[in-house]
């Protein structure tokens, strides 16, 4: 069983989606050439995406490590990035089986009308594995591991049902689609009330600073492209320990400008594929929906943040808070992790926030800033934890890519930041029963709020429609 969901996993996104679009576009009524195609543009989509991220660690990686060793950055928490925190997450036994235990319960939850939110973001199940993982492991308790990693999962899916509405409203195209991953998730109550704070500040509600007033207000200088550029140089002249320097150094600087702007450029670009390759299944899923569940309250497939990280404000943010952040991580006292191979992951953190915000970068800003700062402690308290797991998936499988280096501990900005995560490893691990019990009785009635909603509307519409036929009578 574990060869199995090890051999899927070992397919890589690229793979899993094309075939997982291809055989739902079929179930669903498409026609096989159809639903094939709209499946590899997804899956180009995913690859063009690993290219441009691969882009930006190649060029950002030797330029931060270098800053690093020039000012004496070093930090205890060694960052690992996302791709190592995914190796550890499936190579335990909770991420052996990760899959189909998620699977069966979004199956029940959809019987039982507390999910509306069909997931099928089966590559992104690494991060229920990792809070499972690491829980797993920090108490020695498979039980333990997978109670943490079912109690994320669900508060994922009623997080995604929730914010859903908002999302499609903001971003376009996006209709029939709500975003199940914990990472984005997590952050979305925090940008619900500190968007509601700011818009009790006489004057900052009416600061509607979003990416396209930005191009407006500042011309090339709102653009994220030249953003891109800007922050590149500026990178690039850390690099140098002196003015000699940098004139010696001018076509290195001026191409890490490049690059950094090219990414900027590029992630747009690609993510429209994967909204030409999901838009055929989405318009199916909810005519097939209207067709059979009369009355229903729509479902939405659960998709990967990827489709809309291309949005100005996430890339004008994301880009201002990389420099924000390596400062944070130097002078906040009790941190210990410095982030660097996971600055590519900074766009994921935006997706869900964006909505509640409308876009406004200001805020969105604030959202960031507010997040990535409790994030570095969580990492740091995560840390001791995440490398009992990454030394043990080490020794397994010799990967050197989740290889600790000597003398210090492993994190990762992607979801070891999370909120999410950190409160349920804290409930877990400290207050053990008293906490689980606290975790169940949260989840359960967040699950009873959100059948009461998905019953409340599914009668609305019944009603509305019954109402239509009547006047067309």
């Amino acid at each position: 069983m574990e060869q199995v969901f090890a051999y899927i996993i070992g397919l890589g996104a690229a793979v899993m989606m094309p075939i997982i679009f291809t055989v739902l576009g079929v179930c669903i009524g498409i026609r096989l050439g159809d639903a094939l195609k709209s499946g590899l543009k997804v899956g180009v989509g995913f690859i063009g995406l690993s290219i441009v991220t691969a882009l930006l660690t190649s060029a950002l990686g030797p330029a931060l490590n270098a800053v690093v060793d020039i000012y004496g950055l070093q930090l205890k928490v060694f960052d690992m990035g996302w791709p190592a925190a995914a190796a550890v997450a499936y190579n335990t036994a909770v991420g052996a089986f990760i899959i189909p235990v998620c699977l069966g319960v979004n199956l029940l939850m959809l019987i039982t009308k507390t999910t509306r939110t069909v997931n099928i973001d089966l590559w992104n199940y690494w991060h229920f594995a990792f809070i499972g993982a690491v829980i797993y492991f920090a108490s020695n308790s498979l039980a333990w591991g997978f109670f943490g990693a079912i109690i994320c999962y669900i508060i994922t899916l009623i997080l995604a049902d929730m914010t859903a509405k908002k999302f499609q409203n903001f971003y376009k195209d996006m209709d029939g689609i709500s975003i199940p991953q914990p990472f984005c998730a997590g952050f979305a109550p925090f940008a619900w009330i500190i968007n509601k704070g700011l818009d009790k500040i006489p004057g900052i509600e009416k600061l509607e600073i979003d990416a396209e007033g930005m191009k407006r207000k500042f011309g090339l200088l709102g653009e994220p492209l030249f953003l891109g550029v800007i922050v590149g140089v500026v990178i690039g002249c850390l690099t140098c320990t002196s003015w000699a320097a940098v004139a010696d150094n001018i076509p290195y600087i001026l191409g890490l400008g490049i690059k950094m702007g090219a990414v900027m450029e590029l992630i747009p670009r690609v993510t429209v594929l994967f909204i030409e390759g999901l838009k055929p299944i989405s318009d199916a899923t909810r005519s097939l929906i209207a067709r059979k569940f009369r009355g229903a309250d729509g479902l939405n497939i659960g998709m990967s943040p990827a489709l809309v990280i291309g949005h100005p404000t996430t890339l004008v943010v994301s880009l201002l808070l990389i420099p924000v952040t390596l400062a944070l991580a130097v002078i906040l006292p009790g941190n210990q992790f410095l982030p660097l191979a996971s600055l590519a992951g900074m766009f994921y953190v935006f997706p869900l926030v964006l909505p509640f915000t409308k876009g406004n970068v200001l805020k969105t800003f604030i959202v960031g800033l507010v997040v990535l700062t409790g994030g570095l402690y969580m990492v740091t308290n995560l840390a001791p934890a995440f490398t009992l797991a990454a030394e043990d998936v080490y020794i397994a499988t010799g990967d050197p890519a989740v290889a600790i280096p000597p003398g210090f501990q492993g994190g990762s900005l992607d979801f070891a930041s999370s909120p999410l995560a950190w409160v349920i490893y804290q409930c877990t691990e400290n207050l053990k029963w008293i906490g689980a019990a606290l975790l169940v009785l949260v989840t359960m009635a967040a699950m009873w709020w959100n059948r009461v909603h998905i019953i409340r509307n599914q009668k609305a519409m019944i009603a509305a429609n019954t109402d239509k036929i009547q006047t067309t009578e």
